[in-house]
C-alpha cells in the first residue's frame, strides 16, 4: 500500500487516515491519539462560541504537538419569526410532556433565552490559536472567511454530499474535499437541511473524483481494509473513520451508550431530523419515533437547542431512549481499544490486503 499522496503532503502526515470530527464523541484525547499515529486528528468545535472553542483547542494542544484539524459548522441561522416562535413553544410543550411520561424532568429554555452562535467568531478564535487545518460542514464558508483563513496559512477541507456541492467547494478555492456518502454516521454535510442528496457513498465518490481536481477524502462506511481500499480505487486519497472509533477508550460515550451501540442491528439505524433539525444517521429510539410522528421539527439550530436539555438529563439518567446515538451503516464490534490501536490495526490490515 502506497500511503503517500497529495493529502499526506498537504497535511504533513504519514498516513492519509482522518479521525472524523464527531461532536459529543470526539475528545482532545482521541484527537491527540490519532495525530500521534501520524494521521489527522480532528477536533469537533461544531457551533461552540469563541471562548469554548479556544478552551478545546488549548486542551488538545496540551496533549499533542502534532498538527490536527478543527471542524466547525457553517450553517445559516433562520430569523426568529412569530411563526417560528409559536412552533418552538408548541414543540417545547410536547417534549416536556413526553419526557415527563418517562420520568425525565426538564426545564427547557424559551426561544428568547437561547444563545445561537455563528461560525464567524470561531474563525478569529481559530486564527488566534494558530490552527492551520480547518474543516467544515453544513455548507461553504463565505468568501471573506476563506480569504481570512488562507491569508493566515490555513488549509481548508470542505464537506460535500453531491457533485454540485463538490464543484462549488473547488471553485471557492477549498484545498481538499471530503465526500460524505449516505451511509456515513452523524449529520449529513449537505448544504441544505431540507431535500438532502441521498447518494450512496461509492457512487458519489466515483462521480466526484471524475469531476474535480483537488484531492478527496472519503467518509462513509470505512471500517476495515476492504472498505478503505474500495474507496481508494474509486478516487479517494484520504480516508475518514468515525463509527469505528465510537467504542474506543478515548470516546466521550458512556458505558451504557457503548453497550447500546454494540447491540445495534442494521434495521435500528436511520436518518432523522428529530434531535437537531438537520438530517443525521443514528440509532432509532422512543424519542425519534415520537418526534417523527408528531410532525413538529424546528429548523437547525433551534431544534438542536430545544433538545439539548433533554439529552443532558437522559444522559444523567442513563436512558438511551432519549439520547442521540449517531452511527453509520457499517456495524463492527466497537471494541474498547485505544484510538491508536484501532488506527494501527486498520493500517496493518490495509498493508496486508494491498
Amino acid at each position: 500500500m502506497k500511503w503517500k499522496s497529495r493529502i499526506t503532503q498537504l497535511l504533513g502526515i504519514d498516513y492519509p487516515i482522518v479521525q472524523a470530527p464527531m461532536f459529543g464523541v470526539t475528545t482532545p484525547e482521541m484527537v491527540a491519539a490519532a495525530s500521534g499515529k501520524s494521521c489527522l486528528g480532528s477536533l469537533a468545535l461544531a457551533d461552540l462560541d469563541a471562548e469554548k472553542s479556544i478552551e478545546q483547542i488549548q486542551l488538545t494542544k496540551q496533549l499533542t504537538n502534532k498538527a490536527f484539524a478543527v471542524n466547525i459548522f457553517v450553517h445559516k441561522i433562520p430569523v426568529i419569526t412569530e411563526e417560528l416562535r409559536a412552533e418552538y413553544a408548541k414543540a417545547k410543550t410536547f417534549i416536556e410532556q413526553l419526557a415527563k411520561e418517562s420520568n425525565l424532568e426538564l426545564n427547557i429554555p424559551n426561544i428568547d433565552q437561547l444563545k445561537v452562535n455563528t461560525y464567524h467568531e470561531q474563525i478569529d478564535a481559530i486564527i488566534s490559536q494558530n490552527c492551520n487545518i480547518v474543516s467544515f460542514t453544513f455548507g461553504n464558508l463565505d468568501i471573506q472567511s476563506i480569504d481570512k483563513l488562507k491569508r493566515n496559512g490555513a488549509i481548508l477541507i470542505g464537506t460535500c454530499t453531491s457533485v454540485h456541492e463538490a464543484i462549488t467547494l473547488e471553485k471557492s478555492g477549498i484545498d481538499i474535499v471530503c465526500v460524505q456518502g449516505l451511509e456515513a454516521g452523524g449529520h449529513r454535510g449537505s448544504f441544505t437541511s431540507e431535500d438532502i442528496p441521498k447518494i450512496g457513498g461509492l457512487s458519489l465518490l466515483s462521480q466526484v473524483s471524475e469531476t474535480i481536481k483537488v484531492p478527496i477524502i472519503y467518509a462513509g462506511g470505512i471500517y476495515n481494509a476492504k472498505t478503505l481500499l474500495a474507496s481508494k480505487t474509486l478516487g479517494a486519497s484520504g480516508f475518514q473513520i468515525g463509527s469505528l472509533l465510537l467504542g474506543s477508550s478515548e470516546s466521550a460515550l458512556l458505558d451504557f451508550e457503548k453497550d447500546r451501540i454494540r447491540n445495534v442491528k442494521e434495521a435500528d439505524i436511520m436518518l432523522t431530523k428529530s434531535f437537531s433539525g438537520r438530517y443525521a444517521r443514528g440509532i432509532r429510539n422512543t424519542f425519534i419515533d415520537a418526534i417523527e410522528n408528531s410532525g413538529i421539527i424546528l429548523p437547525y439550530p433551534y431544534q438542536n437547542k430545544l433538545t439539548a436539555e433533554l439529552r443532558r438529563v437522559a444522559k444523567l439518567k442513563r436512558n438511551p431512549e432519549f439520547l442521540n446515538l449517531w452511527m453509520g451503516q457499517s456495524i463492527s464490534e466497537f471494541k474498547e481499544h485505544s484510538t491508536a490501536d484501532i488506527i494501527k490495526n486498520l493500517i496493518e490490515q490495509t498493508e496486508k490486503f494491498s
